[in-house]
């Protein structure tokens, strides 16, 4: 007599998702004031500890609202993927699916999002003029250098890799530039349809995929100065409360690099250069801000590639009731 199979419930989530300074936090905590909610952050800055300023992480009391997930679960010397967020955003979802609370998934990490609504991309082909660049590094600095610096972006990769394996270290280090994700994500990620499910930790595939009920609210101005007004005054804010304090603090640790993913974000990395003297510190209000408004430009332009998403224009009267409304449609059609 064969086993009967499992089936696991659907998964059903509420996504808010937006370019930096539009308005996410807010929204978000307006909506779990209208209903039982968890947030589930999907932001790769906030997951790091110690840099809470220049991520505009939520403040305590925000923290202490609502219960939020995956804020300060990795220190700034650790990498975190696409791949493991799929993993861990899944297991959450499910659980507080089985607490009977909405799932709200907020943050503007593009990448993720698409990794959790579509699934992970193949694997980048061959680029030869990376492939040479990582060659003329390996000659300066040696193949054991070259395993310790994808020890710093794809440790799982790096801990079954011999220091002396040039041809396999050449071809992780030449995926992670490539793509922005480890090598190792490629093998933890599948895709069923359009969905996206983790074949590590949450377990998910023990049983027969369930479906998924969510709904993608994007949050998008139509006026571009108005998000750059925003993303000025922001910038503003966090220098004044003490963005730069919070950077040499995390230099003085001394384990830490400006090659470190923790380290390349925005803002954190134009601190950096400032403060090893690559540019008049003068200079970098301007450089931070420039910076965000390219990020933020990069985040609508994978919005758009997501035809699902409903779009609520963000700097017009009514947005947030736009918003609410949304989240009140998708919570009355649950089973």
């Amino acid at each position: 007599m064969e086993k009967p199979v499992n089936v696991k419930a659907p998964l059903r989530y509420l996504a808010l998702a937006g370019p930096t300074a539009s308005g996410k936090t807010a929204a978000a905590l307006a909506i779990a004031s209208e209903h039982d909610t968890e947030i589930v952050s999907v932001d790769s800055a906030l997951v790091y500890r110690g840099m809470d300023i220049g991520t505009a992480k939520p403040t305590r009391a925000e923290l202490a609202a609502v219960p939020h997930h995956l804020i300060d679960i990795r220190d700034p010397l650790q990498a975190y993927s696409a791949a493991e967020f799929v993993t861990d955003a899944t297991a959450l979802i499910a659980d507080i699916n089985a607490r009977g609370k909405l799932a709200l998934l907020v943050g503007g990490t593009m990448l993720y999002f698409k990794a959790l609504l579509q699934g992970l991309d193949p694997m980048p082909k061959a680029d030869p003029a990376i492939r040479a660049a990582l060659e003329d590094e390996a000659r300066e600095k040696g193949w054991p250098a070259m395993h310790a610096a994808l020890a710093l972006v794809d440790p799982v990769t790096a801990a079954r890799l011999n220091p002396a394996d040039s041809q396999r270290i050449s071809r992780a280090l030449e995926v992670f530039r490539a793509s922005g994700l480890p090598l190792s994500s490629f093998h933890t990620t599948k895709s069923i349809g359009d969905k996206a499910y983790s074949t590590g930790a949450s377990g998910l595939n023990d049983a027969e995929p369930a479906g998924i009920e969510r709904m993608l609210i994007s949050l998008e101005p139509l006026d571009r100065a108005w998000l750059h007004q925003r993303i000025a005054q922001r910038f503003d804010a966090m220098l004044a409360s003490g963005f730069l304090d919070e950077v040499k603090a995390l230099r003085a640790r001394g384990d830490l690099n400006p090659d470190l993913p923790s380290m390349r974000c925005v803002g954190y990395r134009q601190a950096w250069e400032a403060l090893e003297g690559q540019w008049p510190m003068s200079e970098l209000r301007d450089k931070g801000i420039f910076a965000t408004r390219q990020l933020a430009k990069r985040q609508i332009t994978w919005l758009r590639a997501m035809p699902e998403r409903h779009v609520v224009a963000c700097d017009q009267a009514g947005a947030l009731q736009q918003v609410l409304a949304l989240a009140q449609t998708f919570q009355s059609a649950r089973p």
